[in-house]
Order: C-alpha cells, then structure tokens, then sequence
C-alpha cells in the first residue's frame, strides 16, 4: 500500500488498444486498465512513467492542481 508521502499519478486510457501490437495491448492490462475513460492511480515510479511512455498514445496523463 501507498504511504501519504509517495506520489502518486492518475492514468486515463482515451482510445482502444485494438489495432496495436499485442506488447502494447499487454502494457494497458498491465496497468489495469480496462476500457476507455477508465482512471487508475498508480505509484509515480520509473517503471510506470515508461509504461506510460510505450503507450502514451492510448493514455493520458491527469494532472491535479497541488
């Protein structure tokens, strides 16, 4: 579980997987998401932030105002 100090990020998957290759199809599953205008909140770290970054044409990134 997430302590209140660690960064967390929000990911919104904004167009279908259908039609890519299977590793990126894999990398959305990966970080559960499922259809679109589904929102996760993940742990800011280097592996998701290049999860991000493979896929970054299906997802976006939601940014909240600190």
């Amino acid at each position: 579980m997430a302590k209140k100090t660690e960064k967390m990020i929000k990911i919104r998957q904004v167009k279908s997987g259908i039609g890519y290759n299977r590793s990126q199809r894999e990398v959305l599953r990966s970080l559960g998401l499922r259809r679109i205008r589904h929102v996760v909140e993940r742990l800011d770290t280097p592996a998701v932030r290049g999860m991000v970054s493979k896929i970054s044409h299906l997802v976006e990134v939601i940014e909240e105002p600190s």
